[in-house]
């Protein structure tokens, strides 16, 4: 079964957006996965195709209604749909390239895009949404957010990158950041590339790049060495 992804969003036009070009558009056009972007204001009943309200309580903003949203849920999610479903939202846990990689080895996933002040906390409960955040700051809705995770996903599916090592060897697989990379010219203003990736001695290569890759972790991302 091929990935699939399901959007809910007030602005289906942003999709595919950027998903839609590079890797992930040639995946795309391919078959090899697949992207739907459904509008959550057809399933709104008043003739203002309204999807919020007042938050109970009082405070400022608006709130995304429960009945609304668990409409458009359950006709793109059935029950007995397998894919996991997800609502971006800053106060999520934060997405990690190991939850990545566990969402490209399944079979999609539907993708709730949050806005205004949030969604009532009711259909996250009854609808078993798993809250996501992709950093510790706050977007007008949560469609970048889906962007960026599909586009995590995407790029780990089976054939969509020309070297599958390339998604091994890169910042946060092992808790490492990445090791620093040169290419020619062999001199650039002055700047040569190090000596022992021009040796050819792969095992020198690989510790070299193993100590800097540590180095680096240690002196920006000391918490993922924990």
């Amino acid at each position: 079964m091929n990935f699939h992804a399901s959007v809910l969003t007030l602005y289906p036009e942003m999709f595919p957006g950027p998903l839609g070009v590079s890797l992930a558009g040639k995946a795309l056009a391919g078959g090899t996965w697949h992207l739907d972007a459904t509008q959550i204001r057809d399933f709104a009943t008043d003739r203002h195709r309204s999807v919020d309200d007042t938050p109970a309580g009082g405070g400022a903003g608006m709130v995304m209604r429960a009945d609304v949203l668990a409409r458009a849920i359950d006709a793109v999610s059935p029950q007995d749909d397998p894919r996991p479903r997800l609502l971006m939202s800053p106060r999520g846990r934060p997405l990690t390239q190991a939850r990545v990689r566990e969402f490209a080895a399944g079979p999609g996933a539907l993708i709730v895009c949050g806005r205004f002040e949030g969604v009532d906390q009711r259909v996250i409960e009854g609808r078993g949404l798993e809250e996501v955040s992709i950093g510790d700051y706050v977007l007008s809705g949560g469609e970048i957010a889906a962007l960026v995770l599909l586009d995590a996903v995407v790029r780990l599916l089976p054939g969509v990158m020309g070297n599958a090592e390339s998604g091994v060897s890169e910042s946060f697989e092992n808790s490492l950041l990445e090791h620093p990379h040169y290419t020619r010219p062999v001199e650039w203003e002055g700047r040569v590339i190090p000596d022992v990736l021009q040796s050819g001695n792969h095992a020198h290569i690989e510790a070299w790049r193993r100590a800097q890759a540590e180095g680096l972790t240690r002196e920006r991302r000391p918490d993922l060495l924990v």
